[in-house]
């Protein structure tokens, strides 16, 4: 009988059930319908395309962006027998021309592609001899010049329509809003598709934002309850990298910088030790991340602002895979507002994608301010309505709104007054009284605002500042070297036209208890003897995964030990049941971990 979608799920991936939306997704693609399907960050998105490529006639092309993803997805097909190839110029000769063989002779039907392979005339000529089932664009946002991610050696993959007019697309995502999701299906369909969104909620993740003011003590502050977990934390430049993996070194946390100011052997055996060991926090730039499929990263925290909402998705979307509860925090301050603001008016000639990328942070800063769910904020840029989540900082600790009417008139004041010429630094010290040179220079301490301030805190003034730039108060001027001019909304608030309101500063680091994260789904509770069996299962995964040079998650993921942990299965039909252990790594690791799930209960 022929194998279905079911039978292959439980038979080869070792799964019960499907997640939601995960078949439907696989149906369609088995119909011979194209589908865009945008789906957060962990929800199985590979298993829509793996098992349509399997069940198919045809062979499958996966597009992938980045070398290491290719390797690590074929090792995790391997590993539960499937067979498949990745074909990229990483690898050494022998390898590509060994791989190619294997395709030519029918042992697999699943080709791991860059789009710069699958695009070169020779390839698609050597395809065409072929009979291809699907082109599976992963990452797919890279595509559309709408996104945040555009990289041109992806929209030659428009081309494909034309040449395999036959042929199925899927193309999978996590963030793409409207604009990007009609753009991406118009440029690789070459008929109708369905554009599927299986939702963008993590309620595993627990959200937080807050104003950078001594990113050391916040920084330990956050890691204070998080001692033997991996996570991530992202710079906005490599100096600031390396300084951030020193300051934790030298706390006693297992830290790696990662930036593209590094020879390539020295990052590919950082994320090695990421993806292998336990507890390594990886502080990186934005280098670090696509295509890094860890499911225990229990933490990602941004000490500078990223550059747009859907970038920040991303990012926290590589905490929690396992559906377990995950923390973010995201610090920043004004001087991150102007640099993201130098990079967009740095990034080419194209007026109409500097003006999306400002609107985009004009958006990400509202996500930072906001007052009322944060969550709601987030999922609202992509269309996506919820109730409030009681699981984000403004849930837990709502912020108090106060009349800010005034304060924002002596800002106001002090900014016109001085002809809208200088940045918040000398902003600041005109209300608040400052008696240095550059004031005195230019007499600005005769005029009617100076010392109107004085009553609060050099803090203060900047995090209110900040709520003022991103309420559209403000804008920071970076052709004129990050200097303060008033909008129309703030000329209004000057004139006593309209009124202004703000979340109460609190200017002092107080230490919170931290409310515990809510889970996706149920989690299993281990006792102590059975925390024991789990740090060997553990280690055990770590010493087979490093003898077969794969990522620890590989041979089993943190949730299917845990599981094993739990139940001690003493039979290998009884380890069959567990979520994830399907026949082939049952044949490969099962005597193996029996014999120490065995060796405790004995």
């Amino acid at each position: 009988m022929r194998p279905t979608a079911e039978s292959v799920l439980h038979d080869v991936f070792g799964y019960s059930g499907f997640r939601p939306g995960q078949q439907q997704i696989i149906d369609r693609l088995l119909a011979g319908e194209h589908v865009l399907a945008v789906m957060p960050t962990g929800g199985g998105k590979s298993l829509c395309y793996q098992i349509p490529a399997i069940l198919s006639d045809g062979i499958t092309i996966v597009v992938s962006p980045l070398v290491a993803l290719m390797d690590d997805q074929v090792a995790a097909l391997q590993a539960n027998g499937v067979e498949a190839v990745r074909i990229h110029s990483g690898m050494p000769r022998h390898e590509q021309v060994e791989a190619w063989h294997n395709v030519r002779g029918g042992q697999c039907r699943i080709i791991y592609l860059s789009p710069e392979r699958l695009m070169s005339e020779r390839m698609l000529v050597a395809l065409s001899d072929f009979s291809i089932a699907h082109f599976i664009i992963d990452e797919a946002h890279c595509v559309s010049k709408w996104g945040v991610s555009f990289r041109p050696e992806y929209e030659m993959l428009s081309e494909l329509k034309d040449r395999f007019p036959q042929t199925t697309f899927g193309a999978f995502t996590a963030t793409a809003d409207k604009a990007t999701r009609d753009d991406i299906a118009r440029k690789l369909f070459p008929g109708p598709g369905h554009i599927t969104v299986q939702g963008f909620d993590r309620p595993n993740l627990r959200l937080a934002v807050g104003a950078k003011t001594q990113w050391r003590r916040q920084l330990m502050a956050f890691f204070d309850d998080k001692a033997g977990q991996s996570g991530i934390v992202y710079c906005l430049s490599r100096k600031y990298t390396e300084e951030v993996a020193d300051f934790l070194t030298e706390q006693g946390v297992k830290a790696i910088a990662y930036h593209a100011g590094q020879d390539a052997e020295q990052r590919k055996l950082s994320q090695d030790r990421f993806m292998s060991e336990d507890a390594v926090v990886m502080v990186a730039t934005i280098a670090f991340g696509m295509g890094i499929d860890k499911p225990d990263i229990r933490f990602v925290c941004h000490l500078n602002l990223p550059g747009s909402v859907e970038a920040y998705y991303q990012e926290i979307g590589r905490a929690g895979r396992d559906g377990a509860p995950a923390e973010t925090l995201m610090l920043f301050g004004l001087d991150d507002i102007r640099m993201r603001r130098v990079f967009i008016d740095q990034d080419g000639e194209d007026d109409a994608h500097k003006l999306r990328e400002h609107k985009r942070l004009d958006s990400l800063l509202a996500y930072c301010e906001a007052s009322q769910c944060r969550r709601q904020t987030l999922l609202a840029y992509f269309d996506e309505e919820i109730e409030a989540c009681g699981n984000c900082d403004t849930c837990l600790n709502p912020p108090t709104l106060v009349d800010g009417t005034r304060h924002a008139q002596m800002i106001l004041s002090a900014i016109y007054r001085t002809g809208q010429f200088f940045g918040a630094a000398h902003i600041i010290d005109v209300v608040r009284g400052a008696q240095n040179q550059k004031i005195l220079d230019r007499g600005h301490d005769r005029l009617p605002t100076f010392g109107v301030g004085k009553d609060h805190s050099k803090q203060y003034w900047q995090a209110f500042i900040r709520q003022m730039v991103a309420g559209g108060i403000l804008s920071i001027n970076i052709q004129k070297y990050g200097c303060l001019e008033m909008t129309e909304e703030g000329r209004r608030i000057l004139r006593g036209d309209r009124d202004f309101e703000f979340r109460e500063i609190q200017v002092t680091v107080k230490p919170e208890t931290k409310p515990k994260a809510k889970a996706a789904r149920p989690q299993i509770v281990l006792s102590g003897d059975d925390e024991q069996l789990l740090a060997r299962l553990k280690a055990l995964r770590l010493e087979l995964a490093r003898a077969r040079n794969v990522p620890a998650y590989v041979v089993f993921s943190d949730s299917t030990l845990a599981e094993i942990a739990s139940t001690r299965p003493h039979n290998l039909d009884l380890m069959a049941e567990i979520n994830g252990v399907g026949p082939k790594k049952l044949q490969d690791y099962g005597e193996t971990f029996l014999a120490v799930v065995n060796e405790a209960s004995a």
